[in-house]
């Protein structure tokens, strides 16, 4: 009995980038926080081909965390509008990576375990 492929699920992740030469964020930004959704067979390897492709374009991913599906997402009461909809269908159509939003920071951004 042959194995049904697993079907594509677009995934809303927060990426958190450090700086790195040449990744195109604002002077003076420490870093940035991008909000992506992502197409996988589930949330694992959505966040690997969302680092992927963020190291490509010479970002210096930090730290990903994941909010699940558009269905978990309404589950826990998130409000979602028409337009993110709209760009989660878009990556699952293309297969891809959107970023939707990108957040730089400005000031002091302490690493773990500094005061």
């Amino acid at each position: 009995m042959a194995n049904k492929p697993n079907k594509q699920k677009v995934y809303t992740l927060l990426v958190e980038v450090g700086r790195k030469q040449d990744d195109g964020l604002p002077e003076g930004s420490t870093g940035a926080a991008l909000m992506c959704y992502a197409s996988g067979v589930d949330e694992a390897e959505a966040v690997r081909e969302t680092v992927a492709i963020l190291k490509q374009a010479d970002l210096n991913p930090l730290d990903v965390t994941g909010y699940g599906t558009l269905e978990e997402r309404q589950e826990m009461g998130h409000d979602i509008e028409a337009d993110e909809i709209e760009l989660m269908n878009r990556a699952l159509e293309e297969n891809s990576v959107i970023v939707a939003q990108m957040t730089p920071f400005f000031g002091d951004m302490k690493t773990a375990g500094e005061a």
